[in-house]
């Protein structure tokens, strides 16, 4: 209600604080109601549902900024999921990774699910995000438009295969292991069909209503980011940051009861998502979008997804972590932060 009461007009500094109030309480939402849909569908699907959801909305509002923003968000959808990617693979699976080992000691997870997700997320990235700033057909880091194609074909079928391993043909190897006595909510009687169906479609209200009131106050955050000195680039990973909140509670909250492999598939599953979903709808889009499309990496960011998809091979093969996997990742999350404040 306070989305559309607000939609379109100018908000003033007292309005801006409560809408920041709202935005925490529709993130609370949505964790809530995502994880009453996870309880009743069980893993992998309930991760599955969130990142899905999540990302569709999150590449509505990519193209919807590209066609309404002009010459000026060329490099916006290279930007969003690129710090996505850095969010999730880094930020989110290293807190969970901290958290479980923190509580447990060590964390145990399915080598095989988990280094399948991560393989995939590698090859979209570079499918995506690498390669065309190598490729010659266009000038700058661009695709031609049959590259472009060939990308979101790829992308969809490399998310298609996954999503069918993930649920169908592999579905044990993204399950939660456990190292000591289920979770109190493990016994719990699921909810009914009716409740979960109620769920379901407050989940979706819940995300639209984050990343719509992140649009509302992204010119406070560009305003903010401006006074500080921070470059206009950084207002994209701001907004990431708010967009992904939902999935980072339910991922801590996830590795805070011992269920670790549902954090890693909520990670990376939406790193996946990410790309999977947005890389398609923009090669979709292009045919209405004027001007560049900008989508290779830069040299720094390159290195950075070099740096992450290493040590996340080095954190999933053994298939258990401790802490300093955890921090390792972090570190890499504060690096990219860092950078993007500081090019």
């Amino acid at each position: 209600m306070a989305l559309v009461a607000v939609w379109g007009r100018d908000l003033p500094g007292i309005l801006v604080g409560v809408l920041a109030v709202i935005l925490a309480g529709a993130v609370l939402a949505a964790v809530h109601h995502a994880e009453v849909v996870a309880h009743r569908v069980g893993e992998p699907f309930g991760s599955l549902v969130l990142a899905v959801a999540v990302t569709v909305i999150e590449v509505a509002l990519i193209v919807t900024l590209i066609l309404s923003g002009g010459p000026e968000t060329a490099a916006l959808a290279r930007d969003t999921v690129f710090a996505a990617v850095m969010i999730t693979c880094n930020g989110i699976l290293g807190l969970s990774l901290l958290v479980t080992a923190k509580r447990q000691g060590l964390a145990v997870f399915n080598a095989e699910g988990t280094g399948a997700a991560l393989a995939t997320v590698a090859t979209l990235a570079t499918l995506s995000l690498v390669l065309p700033t190598f490729t010659t057909s266009e000038p700058g880091p661009e695709f031609s438009s049959g590259q472009l194609a060939f990308a979101a074909i790829a992308s969809l079928a490399l998310y298609a295969s996954f999503v069918v391993t993930q649920t169908v043909r592999h579905r044990d190897f993204f399950l939660p292991v456990l190292q000591g006595p289920a979770p109190d909510d493990e016994h719990a009687e699921p909810p009914t069909a009716r409740a979960a169906l109620v769920s379901l479609g407050q989940l979706l209200v819940a995300l639209v209503a984050v990343v719509g009131l992140a649009k509302l106050l992204s010119p406070a955050i560009e305003s903010g980011v401006a006074a500080v000195g921070f470059p206009a680039s950084f207002v994209g990973v701001v907004i990431a940051l708010l967009v992904l909140l939902p999935e980072t509670l339910a991922a801590v909250r996830a590795a805070e009861r011992g269920l670790v492999q549902t954090s890693l598939n909520l990670a990376l599953g939406s790193a996946m998502a990410s790309i999977g979903l947005t890389i398609p709808v923009i090669a979709l889009a292009s045919v209405w979008i004027d001007g560049p499309l900008v989508l290779g990496l830069e040299p720094t960011q390159t290195v950075l997804l070099a740096l992450t998809v290493v040590v996340g091979v080095l954190t999933v093969v053994p298939g258990r972590a401790t802490r300093l996997q955890g921090i390792t990742h972090l570190v890499l999350l504060a690096a990219f932060l860092f950078l993007a404040v500081s090019p």
